[in-house]
């Protein structure tokens, strides 16, 4: 949503002071502080005085975007003066008197600067500001109120307004005094602070080293006692079991009690030493994976039967709902399973009346498997269901004293889920029920754990023959629907959870497009899209924004090239990459063969270009001047118009003569056509000893003599 707030025809040289002081009084506002005020009136007098010098004058308007906080001041000046012929460069310039001044250092002042000019035909600039956190949402009713006050406050004279800036020149000079004294005083005190800083780092990254050896050292004794922890309480378990058997001899009453007491805290004990060692065979790295096909009916079957023994509560039935449409799974059954027994395990032993309901379903759009357990019993209140999945964590409640557990199965199935690239989590109303959920990959890719920034730090180097595309999304299950979007397309997805994660990875990878969801916990996406659109090292970068935040006018206004809401489709997401990567490096195939570009097209595959292919010679011409791509491989045998004619034809336009041709041919060559060829062509390729590495490697050669200035090839046959 846009909306208008004021508009300034640029006649007269007092419009540009009046164009000066309407921004400012704007800026306030609307909520921005005085150095931002002064900042943006500067810049908009720059452009405004470059409108009135250089092109007679023209027309600025004032526009607020957005309807959510940040909202975007946006500034459009128009003239319809002679036009900037060379925009970049100028956009590089120092101020000067020449046409452009002041461009380059209004661009410096503001978030977003955008410029469109055609020689003769006027220039249009934009300039937008990011409206700070701290400033009040502006609603329609509050732009009413701005109007008014616009309207009761009329413009200074020329003469009042270089009165008011030397006043604010002054007041800037008094503060930059005094920021510079209470920066020197705090140069003096961080000076004594420094050394004690540096002296406490060294001793925190010692007792941090201590700690993490010590940690690697639990989980390792851990894993590797399991044998030594299990023998005594097996033997335990054992004799305890002889003994109430009557093997060697009746007992008393008493004596009866006793060892049932004992075999009971050698159970809790074993369950408990059971759980401790599988949750540290996960932190030391020991739990191996073993993906298998199964089917889920087949799961629910064995887990009915393993469950049976446990129903000792008549009032309580157990319901496994029966699978439909589900596709065989493969991952670690096993592990699946440990996972749902003990969802089930809580679940009966927390339920005195009702029933505990097992299902699975298919998130078809993510790929995964949603397994749930629900039951009727107690229920757990909101503020506890995060610290359930936390180790040893017991709440309080009149039958969690009657059925003792450890704290660590719940914990031990998150690590668990985590293993094998799922997640676990948690719905309940107190006194009504619960179901635990476990999302489980349908398929099992290892290369697809961890999560965390280490496994960011740890991503292998970008594939050289696909384009990068960071995907900056912290839900783990869109980021895996990405890569599977992705999967079998020109691009590589690089995923990041955070926008520090995201930043990293720009500068290590250079991605060619981004795909960007606003709604990231705790951080701001919309400020992080305006800077990365405002650094002139990442402007040039496409940002795909793809969010469940309906405000693509506010997306669009800070730079985002395109804007799509959540759930998105593939084939929209591929088309927005390929347009917004046209501007890649790309090869035209002219050939009337289908079959020939086929496989010219797969023998190019190597090479990180757009292939663009035309059927015929005008075809051809037309996509050689909109493309303008790094190459051309051309047929000679072609309708309407021949290959000579093509070649001809591009080597006469001025647009197309730079382009390297290589001619890739069945015709048998005369001695005049062969010499003709070695002064138009870069290379000369027969179809009939055509192969990946000649094709290969004369691309190399062309890339290589345009880099080093050299225009000639050599010609092959």
């Amino acid at each position: 949503m846009s909306w208008s707030i004021l508009s300034i025809s640029i006649k007269y040289e007092q419009d540009v002071v009046i164009a000066r002081q309407r921004v400012k009084q704007i800026a306030g506002l609307v909520g921005f502080d005085t150095p931002d005020q002064t900042r943006i009136a500067t810049a908009v007098s720059e452009i405004a005085r470059n409108a009135f010098i250089h092109a007679g004058g023209g027309k600025a308007e004032f526009r607020l975007e957005g309807q959510t906080s940040p909202q975007v001041l946006l500034i459009r000046v128009q003239d319809q003066g002679p036009g900037i012929a060379d925009v970049p460069a100028v956009l590089q310039r120092e101020p000067s008197a020449r046409p452009g001044m002041g461009i380059a250092a209004a661009r410096r002042l503001m978030d977003q600067f955008e410029i469109e000019s055609t020689p003769g035909s006027g220039t249009i600039v934009w300039l937008k500001k990011l409206l700070p956190p701290r400033a009040p949402l502006i609603t329609p009713e509050r732009l009413r109120q701005i109007s008014g006050q616009l309207a009761e406050h009329r413009p200074q004279s020329p003469l009042e307004e270089i009165q008011q800036q030397n006043r604010e020149l002054l007041r800037t000079l008094e503060e930059l005094h005094q920021r510079q004294e209470d920066l020197i005083r705090l140069n003096r005190e961080l000076e004594d602070t420094n050394r004690g800083v540096v002296a406490l780092y060294a001793e925190l990254d010692e007792k941090a080293d201590h700690l993490r050896r010590a940690d690697e050292m639990k989980s390792r004794f851990l894993s590797n006692m399991s044998h030594e922890f299990r023998t005594p309480l097996n033997s335990i378990l054992a004799l305890s079991r002889l003994l109430l058997d009557r093997t060697d001899g009746d007992l008393t009453s008493e004596q009866d009690k006793q060892v049932r007491y004992i075999r009971q805290a050698g159970q809790g004990l074993l369950e408990l030493v059971n759980d401790l060692l599988d949750l540290a065979k996960i932190e030391a790295g020991k739990t191996v994976v073993q993906p298998a096909e199964f089917s889920v009916a087949d799961l629910f079957s064995a887990l009915r039967g393993m469950l049976r023994p446990l129903l000792l509560n008549e009032a309580v039935t157990l319901v496994f709902e029966e699978p439909e449409g589900l596709p065989p799974l493969y991952t670690d059954e096993g592990k699946v399973s440990q996972i749902l027994r003990n969802f089930l395990s809580n679940a009966l032993k927390f339920t005195e009346r009702g029933e505990v309901r097992v299902s699975a379903a298919l998130a078809p759009e993510r790929g995964q498997v949603i397994f749930a357990v629900a039951d009727t019993g107690i229920g757990i209140a909101p503020e506890n269901q995060a610290h359930i999945f936390e180790e040893f964590t017991q709440l309080e409640h009149p039958l969690q004293r009657r059925v003792k557990g450890t704290g660590l199965g719940l914990p031990l199935c998150r690590k668990l889920a985590t293993l094998l690239g799922g997640t676990v989590w948690v719905e309940s109303q107190l006194g009504l029920g619960s179901t635990f959920f476990a999302e489980i990959p349908s398929h099992y890719a290892e290369a697809e754990q961890g999560e965390g920034p280490a496994a960011v730090a740890e991503m292998k180097a970008p594939d050289p023959d696909h384009l990068p595309v960071l995907i900056v999304e912290d839900e783990a299950g869109t980021r895996l629907l990405y890569e599977k979007f992705l999967k079998g397309s020109h691009f590589q997805p690089i995923p990041a959870r955070t926008l520090r994660e995201a930043q990293h990875m720009i500068e290590k990878v250079q991605p060619q497009a981004i795909i960007l969801d606003i709604l990231l916990p705790d951080q701001e996406a919309w400020s992080w899209l305006a800077k990365l659109k405002s650094d002139a090292h990442t402007r040039r970068i496409p940002v795909l924004v793809v969010t469940q935040v309906e405000d693509p006018q506010k997306g669009l206004a800070l730079g985002a090239d395109a804007y799509g809401i959540k759930p998105v489709e593939r084939k929209w997401l591929l088309e927005q990459l390929t347009r917004l990567t046209q501007s890649k490096p790309s090869l035209l195939i002219i050939d009337d063969e289908v079959t020939a570009r086929y496989l010219l097209t797969k023998m190019l595959a190597p090479i990180p270009y757009l292939i663009v292919e035309a059927a015929d010679g005008s075809e051809g011409l037309r996509r050689a001047r909109e493309t303008q791509p790094r190459a051309i491989f051309l047929d000679l045998i072609l309708p309407v118009l021949s290959g000579f004619e093509v070649l001809q034809q591009l080597k006469a336009d001025p647009l197309t003569r730079p382009i390297p041709v290589v001619v890739v041919t069945s015709k048998v060559l005369t001695g005049e056509e062969r010499t003709y060829l070695a002064t138009c062509a870069q290379a000369t390729l027969a179809k009939e000893t055509l192969s990946s590495e000649l094709v290969l490697e004369t691309v190399k050669k062309i890339i290589a003599a345009e880099t080093n200035g050299d225009g000639h090839g050599q010609t092959t046959s």
